[in-house]
């Protein structure tokens, strides 16, 4: 068997499991099965990441920091957009397959042994998010790394992946989100999310609101941990455009880092640079040493975060962009209006059934001149119609696509029919990994074709 083959049977035999949206704040089963493998996770120094939006690009962003400093580093993120192995990184690149296959090794003789204890105690069998947890925090032991960056899954006190213990806390913007299993307001999701601060730790924030802030703020006291805030203790003190993304100045708690360039576009992409160059002071400088300014500048010189505003085709330009929730939603709407020079906007959109659709047309019905309604390919998916209503409610122009091949042919075409037209492909992860995977299929980049 291939190793590829291998990789591939550890992924089906996870996804037998229960899904990665069942979720259950259980979080001692995934450290039962750790204690059996003597607790990989404490072999490295953690970086820890939760918010309600930029969890993904902040974690890539102190990956590639951190491994600027020389130093090896694993990154877990979720979901994938093609393929699982993209949520295991080591040194920059997806976990190999023979890793894949050697780590199930390792774990697969205590899972039996686990799920017998929960079945005997009226308990549902480990999950596919418990179990991919267990994979990386073992890849990355075995690799060995130097600093695993790690992105909850959801969430925070009770997520599989706070069995480890973060040195660092990174906590984004936190917004509604998920609110019926994290809480109906935002202060109530903030205290979650700030469960992974732990004894000792540094804790780095994005702005927040004052409720969300004061929660953070009795946590950290809680566990004696130091906390600083965006704005407060550092500040993105200035962005601009630029050739491919946008320059950036940061003022860190230790230093100052002026004119970065990061190949993201995007103010919301600025903002979490910043949180990621304080996050990366308070794991190498004790946030008291300054970092070297060009390890800096090559570390975000060097980012990338598929499917944020990433470009997949040209004449016309299109975009796919994964916001799934109106926080995300936002943020694409305002990096459409300041870093790009259209005049019209055409919108694919597909959105899964547990989000708040209405509130993500609410926030892109202001730059859309046409959506094309469409689905995500999974069970989970809204009905185009469903997303076509609110949109048409809204006064915009909309036609519905069964799928995302049928929307993109039409929104390119629609694009190519005259000047100063692009498309944003959104609304879902889903979504973003099938226009991913299909504009290299249909080679977007050498322009529409009849």
């Amino acid at each position: 068997m291939t190793d590829q083959a291998r990789a591939d049977a550890v992924y089906a035999a996870l996804l037998e499991r229960q899904g990665e949206q069942w979720v259950q704040p259980r979080i001692e089963r995934t450290r039962r099965v750790l204690e059996l493998l003597d607790d990989p996770q404490r072999t490295y120094r953690v970086v820890h990441v939760t918010g309600t939006n930029g969890k993904t690009s902040t974690s890539r962003m102190i990956e590639s920091l951190v491994r600027a400093h020389g130093l090896r580093t694993g990154l877990f993120t979720s979901p994938h957009l093609e393929r699982f192995t993209e949520r295991i990184m080591i040194d920059g690149e997806p976990i190999a397959d023979a890793a894949v296959a050697e780590a199930w090794e390792e774990i697969e003789p205590f899972v039996a042994l686990v799920d017998a204890e929960l079945s005997a105690a009226g308990d549902a069998p480990l999950t596919f998010f418990e179990l991919l947890t267990v994979l990386a925090f073992v890849a990355f032991a075995d690799a060995p790394v130097d600093v695993a960056v790690i992105e909850v899954g959801m969430g925070g006190t009770w997520d599989s992946t706070n069995t480890a213990d973060g040195d660092v806390a990174v906590i984004g913007p936190v917004a509604l989100d998920h609110a019926d299993r994290l809480g109906e307001t935002v202060a109530e999701i903030a205290a979650v999310k700030a469960g992974i601060i732990k004894p000792g730790a540094a804790v780095v924030s994005a702005a927040q609101a004052p409720e969300a802030a004061a929660a953070i703020r009795a946590r950290a006291a809680e566990v004696s941990a130091t906390v600083g805030f965006a704005g407060d203790d550092f500040a993105l003190t200035a962005h601009s455009l630029a050739v491919g993304g946008q320059q950036v100045s940061v003022r860190g708690r230790a230093g100052e880092y002026p004119e970065l360039y990061l190949p993201l576009y995007g103010s919301h992409q600025a903002d979490n640079a910043a949180l990621a160059v304080a996050a990366v002071e308070a794991l190498i400088g004790a946030a008291d040493q300054p970092l070297h300014a060009e390890v800096v500048a090559d570390g975000l010189g060097a980012v990338t975060s598929p499917g944020r505003l990433q470009l997949l085709g040209v004449a016309p330009t299109v975009l796919v962009d994964s916001a799934h929730n109106p926080h995300g939603a936002r943020a694409l709407a305002t990096a459409l209006r300041e870093s790009f020079d259209f005049d019209e906007w055409g919108i694919v959109l597909g959105v899964l059934g547990d989000k708040d659709a209405d509130g993500i047309v609410s926030e892109l019905a202001p730059v859309a001149a046409h959506v094309f309604a469409t689905a995500p390919d999974s069970e989970r998916a809204s009905e185009p119609t469903r997303v076509a209503d609110l949109a048409e409610e809204r006064g915009l122009a909309v036609t519905e696509h069964g799928d995302l091949v049928e929307a993109a042919e039409a929104a390119r075409e629609w694009a190519a029919s005259a000047e100063r037209r692009a498309i944003v492909i959104a609304g879902s992860v889903i979504l973003a990994g099938e226009a991913i995977a299909l504009a290299a299929a249909e080679d977007w980049k050498s322009g529409w074709q009849e």
